[in-house]
């Protein structure tokens, strides 16, 4: 998949997200007060009743980047899933930019090791809160 087939995502999109996450609770949050949130159904992969293994995935893959299923049943990935959501939220212009030779291999990168270290940043950032 291109970069670019991010901006056919259909909505709605399913959001797999880490509960225990507190970036990711900060995101989900947001999601839940958008102008557009029902074009986004959210799923906590920490929650007792998720079941990775039925969406024929692996719950440590899931842990370790962002999922999200569009209203065809397409899987986006990683920093694509963050395209995707965002595009399906009306920041299409944002997410084409984000396409860009150059500008999407450093927004990919920069999400990989994000991605690796989000659980770290997370406590960090709410030390610092407390304050």
């Amino acid at each position: 998949m291109t970069r670019r087939a991010t901006l056919a995502a259909r909505a709605p999109v399913t959001l797999f997200h880490d509960g225990h996450c507190p970036l990711c609770q900060r995101e989900v949050a947001w999601l839940s007060r958008h102008p557009r949130r029902e074009r986004v159904r959210l799923v906590d992969i920490q929650a007792t009743d998720f079941d990775a293994a039925r969406l024929g995935a692996s719950f440590s893959a899931m842990m370790g980047r962002l999922h999200v299923r569009d209203e065809d049943g397409r899987w986006y990935v990683g920093m694509d899933a963050s395209r995707a959501l965002y595009a399906v939220l009306g920041y299409r212009r944002l997410v084409w930019l984000s396409t860009l030779p150059g500008i999407g291999g450093v927004m990919d990168a920069g999400y990989r090791g994000f991605a690796r270290r989000r659980l770290r940043l997370g406590r960090w950032l709410a030390r610092r809160g407390k304050r």
